[in-house]
């Protein structure tokens, strides 16, 4: 609680918040999944899987009857929903425009994290243009930016030899003028400048749920209940959610955002753009022998141990930060068709190349975690605008694929968010058919920056690796068309479809022998994810919801031999013997959870659908 009473002024609403806040922290206890308790656990009987009231209505359940269900309402001109570089910088935006016109404006950011930036994490290496813009004397003020990119090396390797690759002027991937970076501590950093701008900072509560006037509109949006057992029935100390409104809501929650989900739905968002495709990235820290360490070295390859029609490719990234440290992961598209292939199994037969094991020989690894990464580009962003909200950041898709970098143009689309918003919020008299303010000239002004260009420049790099020759062919279609054109071909190239329908049978497959760790460079999932931090309340109900619990066995394990409990990087889904011996079940860690929503991109089935748990569970990323 005391690390939320910094960013609450008091008032009833806050205080409310507050209280919130209290029980949640009291009733959160750490609860990693165990190899001995997942065998206890499979020893009991389990009528259903989900208890998610998002699946089964509290409304039919008579242990809910005479509950208190009505909710605390707050009021703020904005509220942003997401408190990474995009809501951050939207924020900071807004109150720096409100401050130079002397206007009084409410903005209240609410974040799923217990802090901010304890969900973040990325590679990172960022570049810096977008932070020019929003702090010129970013450096006076202490943005924790400690290591400029001074070497870049790119390499194919095989698998036991690297092919080194010259890194020409021009070509997405030189980082000549970026900055190695711990992206949670420069998300914290600007967490800090937007509080002293006087924005209002909520971390630990999660928004759930969009709210909709009555013409359609969205009117802002509810935090999650609290209190709520793992078989679906309230506790003692169930809280409900509280309501926040505003005149208009921007959703930055990041990749597959959960609420972003619904709004493509109910205003069709979709309609006139390819489907977003995704990868997912690992990442491990490393303390490494001082003698290897090179700051501000940055390494990516591609190549083995993915096949050529897998993509994917590797980062190393040598920090200088008076410790000789090391960020280094690998990155998988998820358009991948083996159900045998495991990100993370991968990712660790790769540090044993012998261009990579080397460095990290006699090291000793300090962390350890996944996200989802937007990989559609161009061709995938959404309608960003409707009546009442936007969408800014990851939530859409503004990632640059080719140079692996999407931070700076997640902060520039909230900061254009905020200028298209700040008129009409302070304008005296509404101009708005709805009662939430529909603001188009958003994506008008998106289109018109340097983030669109850029965007559609790099458009078909990523579709270019569909062809017979995969990554070769890719790279030969990058190397002539957009270093030479720079992207001006007047043809856009299309994606293959969603990556849940990429998957191909079992049957139709070879399984993929992995070797064993070896406790030195590479390592156990559940060691792993014990470095993630993870801890969520373990009495709530799982917030991997099934919408059929009878799909994961017929048709998952039938058809795909599980591939859940591959493409998870943190042992969440495993499928485990009924009591009876007669067959197998779908057993669901959801305290494992690291929140990259792979699960809910990748299943073949389209069955899980990935919601929020209760506020502040999750990883506790530090400085990742």
């Amino acid at each position: 609680c005391g690390k939320i009473s910094r960013y609450i002024v008091v008032s009833r609403s806050h205080r409310c918040i507050r209280a919130l806040q209290t029980r949640q922290t009291e009733h959160a206890v750490p609860q990693l999944y165990t190899a001995l308790q997942r065998r206890a656990c499979s020893s009991l009987s389990v009528p259903r899987i989900t208890t998610h009231y998002t699946i089964h209505s509290r409304d039919k359940d008579p242990r809910w009857e005479g509950i208190e269900m009505e909710r605390f309402a707050d009021e703020a001109d904005v509220v942003i929903v997401g408190g990474g570089p995009a809501g951050l910088s939207a924020a900071i935006r807004l109150k720096q425009l409100a401050n130079e016109h002397e206007k009084e404006l409410r903005v209240c950011l609410v974040e799923k994290a217990s802090q901010i930036g304890a969900h973040t994490l990325s590679g990172a290496c960022l570049e810096p243009s977008a932070l020019n813009e929003l702090f010129p004397d970013w450096k006076e003020r202490g943005a924790p930016l400690n290591t400029e990119v001074t070497e870049d090396v790119f390499s194919i390797l095989t698998e036991k030899h690297r092919i080194p690759v010259p890194m020409l002027p021009g070509l997405p991937m030189q980082n000549h003028g970026n900055y190695i970076v711990r992206l949670g501590n420069f998300v914290r950093w600007l967490g800090e400048q937007a509080e002293e701008l006087g924005v209002e900072l909520y971390p630990g509560y999660a928004a759930s749920e969009v709210l909709f006037h009555e013409d359609g509109s969205v009117k802002g949006i509810a935090t999650n209940d609290v209190g709520i057992a793992k078989d679906g029935s309230p506790k003692d100390v169930f809280e409900r959610g509280m309501e926040l409104h505003a005149k208009v809501t921007l959703f930055g929650e990041g990749c597959h955002g959960h609420l972003a989900k619904q709004l493509y739905k109910q205003f069709n968002l979709r309609e006139n753009c390819e489907p977003q495709t995704y990868a997912i990235g690992l990442k491990e820290l490393w303390m490494i022998d001082e003698k290897k360490w090179r700051p501000g070295r940055v390494e990516h390859s591609v190549g083995w141990p993915l096949n050529r029609n897998t993509y994917g490719g590797s980062f190393l990234y040598h920090l200088n930060e008076g410790e000789p440290l090391v960020a280094l992961g690998f990155v998988i598209g998820l358009d991948y068709s083996n159900p045998y292939l495991s990100p993370f199994r991968e990712f660790q037969r790769w540090k044993h190349h012998p261009f990579v094991a080397p460095t990290l020989e006699g090291g000793n690894r300090i962390a350890y975690g996944a996200r989802a990464l937007n990989e559609g580009g161009f061709q995938s962003i959404p309608k960003l605008t409707f009546p009442g909200g936007l969408l800014i950041g990851c939530s859409p898709g503004f990632m640059n694929v080719p140079k692996i970098k999407g931070t700076h143009t997640a902060m520039k689309s909230g900061m254009l968010a905020a200028e298209a918003i700040f008129p009409q919020v302070v304008a005296e008299e509404l101009d708005s058919e709805t009662a939430g303010l529909h603001i188009p000239e958003y994506a008008e002004n998106l289109k018109n920056s340097w983030v669109w260009k850029e965007l559609r420049a790099v458009r078909n790099i990523r579709p270019s690796f569909h062809n017979y020759f995969g990554l070769y062919g890719g790279m030969v279609y990058t190397g002539i068309f957009y270093w030479i054109l720079r992207g001006k071909e007047p043809w856009t190239l299309k994606h293959c479809g969603t990556d849940a329908d990429q998957l191909k049978p079992a049957k139709d497959c070879t399984p993929i022998d992995y070797p064993k760790p070896d406790g030195k460079i590479s390592f156990d999932l559940l060691s792993s994810v014990a470095l993630s931090g993870t801890n969520h309340e373990g009495d709530q109900p799982a917030h991997l919801t099934l919408r059929d619990d009878g799909v994961p066995v017929a048709r998952n394990l039938g058809i795909y031999d599980g591939p859940e409990q591959r493409f998870c990087p943190a042992g969440v889904y495993e499928y485990v013997p009924l009591e009876t011996g007669d067959g197998m079940r779908l057993q669901i860690n959801a305290q494992n959870c690291v929140h990259c929503k792979t699960c809910d991109i990748k299943d073949p089935s389209q069955n899980i659908n990935w919601v929020v748990p209760e506020g502040g569970g999750g990883p506790a990323y530090n400085g990742m």
